[in-house]
């Protein structure tokens, strides 16, 4: 799954995504050009740890996410459509991450010459529904000749997708981005192939100066949430070594780096869960999306697993913790058979039984 880093300029994309990585990428050297930086970044979970010191594997694997830093969104003007090697990136990212500017800096002057969160929140919405109504517009246009020509596809299809398109460009319209607008499965199927950028689960991470309180700002969309992080001071900490920053962190009664939640938040933010696997040789954590059933997650393990599913031995990491192992949870009856039809669960542990 892929999350791309977007924003107007000077907003610290860059300093976000060198915080994620503990990188060093130039601040600022991309603007005016689009140019896209990728990294796959593990997800923390204390789970996975706490399994690990259980089972002491030889390997142990957390779950992924991959970032990209995306420039050359804004420029400080509504341009209006987005170039179409920038949207063509941006299609095919899987959300996204809106780094909104809140601190104050002399030394880096706003590309709008003032900080206005909301602002530039609403610049970046514009530029989304803009984009997707010119992709709904042509659309239509295609479907009223192929319409108008008769030949071809089932005219009851044609219809259907003309009815879906003007009820996309009416939501548009009304300026509302199409991650709020509700779909049937076959719906998704026709749009699924667009990429329509508002439709795209989105968070708004604010970033904050150094000790800066975090605004009374909520993105109140569908399939978005709202999350505040010092952006320069992550970014800093992140370039120390474990030991300093473990002490950086005590002295100034920090539990957890906000990049830790801005990680497993936009894990979460595209509909992922995870469940592990455990044994001598690896602990790992696993994504499949929320609602997948056993034998999908089984095919995340090996295809071959998916195939041949049988059924699957399944504890919750809290009885496994609590049964203190794997013996104690089958002996207190923790440990359940789930076959084909089980929606998996955040924080299961699976062991599939399959036939060859």
């Amino acid at each position: 799954m892929r999350l791309g880093i977007i924003g107007l300029p000077q907003a610290g994309k860059t300093t976000i995504f060198n915080a994620l990585t503990g990188g060093d990428q130039p601040v600022g050297a991309s603007i005016g050009r689009m140019e896209v930086t990728t990294a796959v970044i593990d997800v923390p979970d204390q789970r996975v740890d706490d399994l690990s010191a259980m089972f002491n594997p030889k390997k142990t694997i957390y779950a992924k996410v991959n970032y990209a830093d995306v420039a050359g969104l804004g420029g400080g003007q509504d341009k209006g459509e987005i170039s179409g090697q920038l949207l063509n990136q941006l299609t095919q990212m899987d959300g996204f991450i809106e780094v909104v500017r809140c601190f104050e800096s002399t030394m880096v002057p706003h590309v709008h010459g003032s900080v206005d969160p909301l602002r530039d929140i609403a610049q970046m919405d514009t530029e989304f529904l803009l984009n997707d109504q010119i992709m709904v517009e042509r659309k239509l246009e295609r479907l009223a000749e192929e319409r108008k020509k008769g030949a071809g596809r089932d005219k009851g299809l044609i219809e259907r997708e003309i009815a879906l398109f003007e009820r996309l460009q009416a939501f548009l319209g009304e300026g509302k981005p199409l991650r709020d607008i509700t779909l049937t499965d076959e719906d998704e199927k026709i749009i699924s192939g667009f990429g329509f950028l508002s439709r795209k689960p989105l968070m708004i991470l604010l970033n904050l100066g150094d000790g800066q309180a975090q605004p009374d700002i909520v993105y109140a969309h569908q399939r978005s949430s709202t999350l505040g992080l010092q952006g320069k001071l992550e970014m800093e900490l992140g370039r120390l070594s474990r030991e300093d920053a473990e002490m950086f962190m005590a002295e100034y009664g920090i539990e957890e780096l906000g990049l830790s939640r801005m990680i497993r938040a936009s894990y979460e933010l595209l509909g992922l869960l995870s469940f592990f696997t455990v044994g001598e040789d690896e602990v790992r954590a696993w994504t499949v999306r929320r609602g997948a059933l056993a034998p999908e997650a089984a095919g995340e393990i090996h295809t071959d697993l998916e195939k041949g599913f049988i059924r699957a031995e399944v504890i919750t990491y809290d009885d496994l913790m609590a049964c203190g192992s794997m013996a104690e949870g089958r002996a207190k009856g923790k440990l359940r058979l789930e076959g084909k039809q089980y929606p998996v669960q955040d924080g299961d542990i699976i062991s599939v039984r399959f036939s060859a």
